[in-house]
């Protein structure tokens, strides 16, 4: 079988669930042909992503005359199937905070979507988020293109459904996928009873072997780590002020990088704790490895999530997790393998530092190693993979 994954932006540092996936797809003998709309504007400093990119077709590489006119010549073989997709993508764009022009270049998108799996031979469309790429897969099955499903992630889609059409995406759908039992909820409240038959949950996978081998934690000071890209829903700010607060006083290291970077190091001056926190900026596999590893613990503080990456690596790694009480995330940690604490609450999270700091460590271990076994058993990227493939094949 002959699979598209239709994508925005790829490959990106955040999104290397998507790069896993696409591998057990075809480790599973399976051809995926990659269609991205874009180049990410983020520095790639993996190998695996850099890869990644050079198997990847970009869309809009193919400049706006060549879109015009493969949407054009799309118009004349079949004017019905053009017609119907150009109203809906008018609908979609009048909901849309992008508008409907923005839309219509989603078309032309679409129109090339369906020249290349036609070209390629493929019979089914998979999309991951359900915003601009789902679009296009949309649009492109409605111009007379291939089957196509979708993975949600959220929390963009949460925040703006109605906006994003998923409704009708999901109505289209062959079958819609949640990456959480929370996430698949989200889509019952949006897809109508009709639907939920038709969504299901898929897991976002670790590659199990990566973590056959587990590194002790640090001996010494309390040293925490938490992952994630700048950004207000990542909630780095209230982490800092929740450090004043706490009285272990941990080292934390920040990875990622993104647009509050500016306003994180000044906090952090502020404070004083330049000699307690720092920065990375992002990293590849093994160096975001080698961070979890270097630390006794992640903390996520974040404001609005799916379920993170970076949760259940850690977990894999043996570490317990910090977390907020968001989304699909207490689906996966619980008081067996760390702390839940209200988002946005500096004083929860403090307490919750220092819970953590003083517990046995021994007791930490076993709660690292209870995560372990959650993580792997619920999120082996292999057998993710084998759910999403017998989805597709089933219908």
């Amino acid at each position: 079988m002959k699979i598209a994954y239709v994508l925005n932006t790829s490959p990106q540092p955040s999104h290397s669930f998507i790069r896993r996936e696409i591998a057990a797809v075809e480790a599973a003998g399976h051809d995926v042909v990659r269609l991205a709309m874009r180049r990410s504007d983020l520095p790639l400093v993996d190998p695996l992503d850099l890869a990644e990119a050079a198997k990847t077709t970009y869309v809009l590489e193919t400049g706006p005359v060549r879109l015009l006119l493969g949407l054009a010549a799309l118009a004349l073989r079949r004017p019905g199937c053009v017609l119907r997709a150009v109203r809906q993508a008018l609908r979609m764009g009048a909901r849309s905070e992008v508008g409907r022009l923005r839309h219509l270049i989603y078309l032309a998108e679409a129109a090339y979507v369906v020249r290349a799996c036609a070209a390629e031979g493929v019979t089914h469309v998979h999309a991951h988020l359900g915003t601009n790429a789902t679009a296009v897969a949309h649009l492109s099955h409605l111009l007379g293109g291939p089957r196509y499903s979708f993975t949600v992630h959220g929390p963009e889609e949460f925040d703006a459904p109605h906006a994003l059409s998923l409704a009708d995406k999901i109505a289209a759908a062959a079958f819609t996928v949640g990456v959480s039992s929370f996430g698949r909820s989200q889509l019952c409240r949006w897809g109508g009873p009709e639907h939920w038959p038709r969504l299901h949950v898929v897991h976002c996978g670790i590659e199990v072997a990566r973590f056959a081998t587990v590194t002790p934690p640090p001996e010494g000071e309390l040293r925490l780590v938490s992952i994630g890209r700048f950004a207000e829903q990542k909630g780095q700010a209230v982490l800092i002020d929740a450090l004043a607060r706490s009285a272990a006083r941990p080292h934390l290291t920040l990875v990622g990088d993104g647009p509050l970077r500016a306003m994180l190091e000044a906090r952090i001056a502020d404070l004083g704790f330049t000699d307690r926190v720092r920065l990375t900026g992002w990293l590849d596999e093994d160096g975001v490895r080698s961070e979890i590893d270097a630390a006794h613990a992640l903390v996520m503080p974040s404001f609005a999530e799916g379920l993170p990456m970076v949760i259940m690596e850690a977990m894999a790694a043996a570490r317990p997790v910090i977390a907020t009480h968001i989304a699909g995330i207490p689906e996966l940690v619980h008081p067996q393998t760390g702390w839940l604490v209200p988002a946005g609450s500096v004083d929860d999270l403090a307490r919750a530092i220092d819970a953590l700091a003083g517990t046995p460590r021994e007791d930490l271990a076993r709660m690292g190693e209870a995560g372990r076994y959650r993580a792997l058993a619920r999120h082996d990227a292999g057998g993710e993979a084998a759910r999403l493939l017998r989805l597709i094949e089933g219908d």
